[in-house]
């Protein structure tokens, strides 16, 4: 007798994880479907969007017939998460909680809470593929999410599955209306991980309170008033409320201490502009990965970059010193910088600050 592989699909609510399970099915495994709640909250009509998420999971889960669990990571989220997020902008840096999220939630906590149920393997809807333990890119170069998961590690990865990441997004869609799923039509998540698309300034008032302050020009004179510098990232040009004649202006740096948020006007200013990066925290898929200094390669230092040209110059422990062939624009400090060797995602570190 041969048992089926256990499979325990991360179901959101949405499209990409209601087919994943669907055609884990199809493939013969043995398919439960495990919900998490991260976060609390009742948007302006009462209702929680986790709840209806979840709702929506359980009746993609009905009609596989397959079963369903929710599991509470409310407190975790926060612990891990949010709060780091939250401290981070505090500091004055541009933090990405989807990253950490993946890496401490979906495929840490979840992902042991998959393994007690007896499960062979975690899988979720992301846009990514595996292979010999090694994350690549998703096959649709517009969904393509190994950005975001570039510090799951290897030993992980062995044991997770992403069903639709050979898939472009227009199939996904059309498997899900052909199969009758109810999230077919269902529009993607956006936003902040498990939170969602939100007014970002009246939403992090709640957490971070107003301190207003100034707008100033790299020549110190005062272009206008700021709700604070928390509020306001590198490159940001939109929510500045600066008029006036002239180019748009463009947020080019942030003095934490004296609360100023430094600002230029022109899309490609030369104070946005920089050749290179040194970045902390450097962690590589595979951890034996091993690299012949200088290591030509390809990097991203935003989600939906195309990958750039660059060089890794140095490791010194975790920090990392990387050239790029051709200067960048608007590089941002806590932001990832994610190695690419193909469309094999290596590994990626937080930037610390720019050069020239």
């Amino acid at each position: 007798m041969i048992l089926m592989k256990k499979v325990v699909v991360g179901m959101s609510g949405g499209v990409d994880s209601s087919v994943a399970a669907y055609l884990l099915k199809e493939q013969g495994y043995e398919v439960v479907g495990l919900f998490m709640k991260n976060w609390e909250e009742k948007n302006s009509e009462g209702i929680c969007q986790s709840t209806a998420d979840y709702e929506d999971a359980a009746r993609v889960c009905d009609l596989l017939e397959i079963p369903i669990y929710s599991v509470n990571f409310v407190q975790e989220y926060w612990d891990l998460v949010f709060s780091h997020f939250i401290e981070e902008l505090k500091q004055g840096y541009t933090p990405n909680p989807d990253i950490l999220c993946n890496k401490e939630i979906k495929f840490s906590v979840f992902f042991e809470k998959a393994k007690s149920l007896g499960a062979d393997f975690l899988a979720t809807g992301h846009y990514c593929r595996t292979e010999n333990g090694q994350l690549l890119k998703g096959l649709d170069p517009d969904k393509d999410q190994s950005y975001f998961l570039n510090a799951i590690k290897k030993e992980v990865l062995e044991h997770v599955l992403f069903p639709v990441g050979a898939l472009p997004k227009r199939e996904v869609r059309r498997i899900a209306k052909e199969q009758g799923l109810p999230t077919h039509s269902k529009k993607d998540s956006t936003g902040i991980c498990f939170i969602g698309k939100r007014n970002f300034k009246e939403f992090i008032s709640h957490y971070i309170p107003y301190h207003p302050g100034n707008f100033e020009n790299l020549q110190g004179v005062v272009i206008g008033k700021h709700d604070g510098s928390a509020y306001y990232t590198v490159g940001q040009r939109k929510g500045l409320g600066i008029g006036g004649p002239g180019d748009a202006w463009f947020v080019v740096d942030k003095d934490v201490e004296r609360n100023v948020v430094v600002v230029e006007q022109g899309f490609d200013h030369p104070a946005l502009l920089a050749s290179g990066v040194i970045a902390k925290e450097l962690s590589f898929i595979d951890d034996k990965l091993s690299l012949e200094l200088p290591f030509h390669c390809r990097a991203k230092i935003r989600y939906r970059q195309e990958d750039q040209e660059c060089v890794i110059e140095s490791i010194k422990g975790d920090t990392v010193t990387v050239s790029f062939s051709t200067p960048q624009r608007a590089i941002t400090p806590r932001q990832s910088i994610v190695f690419y060797d193909g469309d094999v995602c290596l590994g990626g570190a937080l930037i610390e600050k720019s050069f020239l």
